[in-house]
């Protein structure tokens, strides 16, 4: 497929679906390499990296790979489905906005408007603070907060898809709106809104992480943002406590970022048309160059 050979020539894509792709292996295999409870206090407090404690151990002797490599699976899995939920709400909303037109498609955008103003964080800060620190209501908070930029690319496709040929003959030929929008546009517009939820994976593991820093992540897990907060309190002494956690959660929203970048240009056509094989950007423009050189010298 075109856009698979467009993601592939993407080093910067492919660095990021491999890097995703690791925390992935590791979050699904986490209880198999670090098996047990990775809240479980030990036995060597303070303890620096070596070859029993490969990154340490932290102020209550716990192994800080052990907490990672399980707090990986918990921040993909927050990130991921919070995205999907975001994506559903979005696809929902912009889908009857975009198709239905009229005024509700001005009431809808308006609210996405609304929701676009209002800072995401401080929304999932007050959200959390109402219904309580746990995974779920972290997870479906940030979807609740997450779906207008979603809802807007997806009404942006459907207005210029509901127009097509194939899609005013069906409806001439009486298919119902709810069926041509779910069997019809929706496979057209999918494409833009997956790489722009895989996008937004990153914004929701950052989120989560900054709700645990503050305090207010799910106590019965392992969060990066809780690591990190602990591991500021001794910068000095013990530095593997915040450098590991920090390095880690760089990493997986860098990768992730990465990928759903690779994801939006392999799909979108305008930038999959580049210059030719075997030549190089600025070949082009010399090409012009001499074109408009050889005219006005004749």
């Amino acid at each position: 497929m075109a856009w698979g050979r467009g993601y592939r020539r993407n080093w910067t894509a492919v660095a990021g679906a491999l890097v995703t792709g690791l925390f992935l292996v590791l979050a699904a295999i986490a209880p198999l390499i670090a098996p047990g409870d990775p809240l479980r206090i030990g036995t060597h407090p303070l303890y620096p990296p070596s070859w029993s404690f490969i990154f340490g151990t932290d102020d209550l002797g716990r192994d800080v790979l052990k907490e990672i490599i399980h707090g990986a699976r918990n921040s993909l899995f927050v990130g991921f489905l919070a995205a999907g939920t975001a994506g559903l709400i979005g696809v929902l909303v912009g889908g009857v906005a975009g198709y239905c037109g009229g005024l509700v498609d001005e009431v809808l955008m308006r609210l996405s408007e609304f929701n676009q103003v209002l800072p995401r964080f401080f929304l999932a800060l007050v959200g959390v603070t109402l219904f309580g620190p746990s995974l779920a209501s972290i997870i479906l908070i940030i979807g609740l907060i997450a779906w207008p930029l979603t809802a807007c690319l997806f009404r942006g496709d459907v207005l210029r898809l509901r127009e097509r040929e194939h899609v005013v003959a069906s409806r001439a030929l009486g298919a119902r709106d709810g069926r041509l929008l779910v069997r019809v546009i929706l496979p057209n517009a999918l494409p833009p809104v997956i790489a722009q939820v895989s996008l937004q994976v990153g914004t929701a593991i950052l989120i989560e992480a900054g709700l645990a820093f503050l305090g207010l992540g799910d106590p019965t897990v392992v969060s990066w943002g809780a690591m990190l907060y602990n591991g500021q309190r001794f910068m000095r002494q013990a530095w593997w406590l915040a450098a590991f956690p920090g390095l880690a959660l760089s990493l997986v929203v860098s990768g992730i970022n990465l990928l759903g970048d690779g994801l939006s240009a392999a799909w979108n056509p305008r930038l999959r048309q580049g210059p030719g094989p075997g030549t190089v950007p600025w070949q082009g423009l010399l090409t012009v160059a001499a074109r408009k050189h050889d005219h006005l010298g004749s």
